[in-house]
């Protein structure tokens, strides 16, 4: 029963310790700049809103997709490097799917 416990407790410090990450979107390439940037925004809040923190934002611009996705040859690429607790990456990454405009997302936790 003692382990139990101990288990729960590990899951509980480490929980409120912040992991580092990286999230590269492609966004769609028919999204216009004000749209674009508005989707980046929405991204950081909800980073932020959740207790974490944007350290940086690199936008890659538009690149040529290797396959199509969505029927789309091109899409914008961003790298957002965040601290975040490792129990809310996963609701970040359901948000994500959920958006139109965001085509894929790559969701990693760097080794710390």
């Amino acid at each position: 029963m003692a382990s139990k416990r101990e288990s729960k407790e590990a899951l509980t410090v480490e929980n409120k310790r912040l992991r580092d990450y990286e999230l590269v979107l492609i966004i769609s390439p028919e999204v216009g700049e004000e749209k674009f940037d508005a989707i980046i925004d929405n991204v950081s809040q909800s980073i932020t809103g959740k207790g974490g923190t944007i350290s940086d934002v690199e936008r890659w611009g538009k690149r040529r997709l290797a396959y199509p996705i969505r029927h789309f040859m091109e899409g914008n690429y961003v790298l957002t490097r965040f601290k975040l607790k490792p129990a809310l990456s996963q609701e970040l990454e359901a948000n994500l799917q959920i958006s139109e405009e965001i085509l894929r997302h790559l969701l990693i936790r760097l080794s710390s």
